[in-house]
């Protein structure tokens, strides 16, 4: 059937009647190496009528399905838990629309964001999401993890700036709300669903999304603090001096930056050391006066000595050199092995405390060192300030049960014990799906549940994973 739908060639890998493992391994394998599915097959529609017709055809001979976009994900939500079939919407890259006036975009699922981002950026706009991942992730997949990123402080999550889905249901219907409007009290707002449903509700084929002018004027600070209550008081001061052209303010430990410099050798952007950094961004549309501002707020956190030594890029190329010490951290963790990482969302006073009392429960189990039979290279805490978001990762030489033992379920039962999210931005997939129930109430598990019972009565959506 399937050859029939799609024909020979890129559309489909099959490895049921020959070997096609090398060609498979990609899809059955994460970008950290940590999972690995044995999926024998890959079907690639390139329209929503073959992405209807795919899915139609496993629902009814019930066959499980993965949906695959740029397979970026850190939870294992898109690679097969067992041999179900990958539907990777690679082939759908088609952008369908822009209209400059209204800043609405619309494309197909399967477009990377990166190429997306250029296309914006000839016309004067850019998309509201940028992460690392940006060369290899699609914009379906993003919708579907709700993908938070470095712009959310500015233009806010996807939640808000999407504002309609073409989605193929598991029985093959084609829910089309690819709406361009901002504004439409008309029922139930059903796309919300799917996004962040991670493909367990239905496939996206189609997204409509708000994008905002390209500012014209863009600056990067960086600067080193003595602690993490100076982190906060920079943080209080930069929303009320930077306001409204304050698009960025990320933060990095000692640590973190440590491991950059190992890795790659560059000169630091200060002088000095010091226990935590930050990166802010201003963009707006009048270089001088953001610059002024920008200049301005240094000089009155150094004044008051909340920051104790800072720069200014001077050019484009300095700015991204500056964000190559925030964004080069997760490449950088994985020099020596595995990496656990934890994305999580904690109250701002409490943020760095999980990443201490980890240090602390790591090392007193003698895991951290040194020692080839130590397997914890590092712990290390980085990430998005002004959106509560951090990003606890360990570094380590390998993947090791005692390094589990020790980490999980003690992370997230300290979240849960100040209120926070286990997951902010990465999703659940099926490293997080049993551990749901420390930031959800049984009453709204329950409810996800007969959500997902109404969409995929058969269960062939992404098993195993999310509730």
């Amino acid at each position: 059937m399937v050859r029939a739908l799609l024909g020979d060639g890129p559309a489909v890998i099959d490895g049921v009647s020959a070997d096609a493992s090398a060609d498979l391994e990609p899809f059955n394998s994460d970008w950290m190496r940590k999972y690995k599915g044995q999926t024998k097959l890959v079907i690639k529609p390139k329209t929503t009528e073959e992405m209807a017709e795919a899915l139609k055809y496993c629902n009814e001979h019930m066959l499980a399905v993965v949906p695959q976009g740029g397979n970026s994900g850190l939870v294992g939500g898109s690679v097969p838990v067992y041999d179900e079939i990958v539907i990777s919407t690679s082939r759908m890259n088609r952008i369908r629309s822009f209209d400059a006036v209204s800043g609405t975009l619309v494309v197909d699922a399967g477009c990377i964001l990166e190429v997306t981002e250029q296309f914006l950026h000839e016309k004067g706009h850019i998309f509201p999401l940028d992460l690392g991942a940006k060369g290899s992730c699609q914009i379906g997949g993003n919708v579907a993890t709700n993908a938070g990123g470095l712009r959310l402080l500015r233009y806010g999550s996807l939640h808000g700036n999407v504002l309609g889905l073409e989605v193929v249901l598991p029985d093959g219907t084609v829910m089309d709300d690819l709406t361009t409007l901002r504004k439409n009290n008309t029922g139930y707002d059903l796309k919300q669903l799917f996004i962040g449903g991670e493909g367990t509700l239905g496939i996206i084929t189609g997204v409509s999304v708000l994008c905002p002018p390209k500012p014209t004027a863009l600056n990067v600070a960086f600067f080193g603090l003595e602690s993490f209550e100076k982190v906060q008081k920079a943080y209080r001061e930069a929303k009320v001096q930077l306001s409204e052209i304050l698009s960025a303010f990320e933060l990095m430990d000692a640590r973190s930056q440590d491991l950059v410099h190992e890795v790659t050798s560059k000169k630091r952007p200060l002088e000095g050391e010091y226990p935590f950094y930050c990166l802010i961004e201003t963009s707006g549309s009048n270089t001088e006066h953001d610059k002024e501002k920008l200049e301005s707020f240094l000089e009155h956190v150094m004044q008051e000595e909340i920051v104790s030594d800072g720069v200014l890029a001077q050019d484009e190329t300095q700015m991204q050199a500056l964000w190559s010490w925030r964004e080069g951290i997760p490449e950088c963790l994985g020099h020596w092995g595995g990496v656990y990482k934890y994305d999580v969302s904690i109250p701002l006073s409490q943020l760095y405390g999980l990443v201490e009392d980890t240090r602390d429960r790591i090392n007193s189990a003698g895991l951290l060192g040194q020692a080839e039979h130590q397997p914890v290279v590092a712990v290390v805490g980085y990430g998005h300030m002004g959106d509560s978001n951090l990003h606890l990762n360990v570094a380590t030489r390998r993947y090791d049960k005692a390094v589990e033992a020790v980490l999980e379920p003690f992370v997230y039962e300290w979240i849960a014990k100040r209120n926070g999210s286990i997951s902010a931005e990465h999703g659940l997939g099926l490293q997080k799906k049993r551990f749901i129930g420390y930031s959800r109430s049984e009453t709204m598990i329950r409810l996800m549940k007969q959500v997902k019972q109404m969409f995929d009565p058969k269960g062939i959506m992404n098993p195993y994973k999310y509730v």
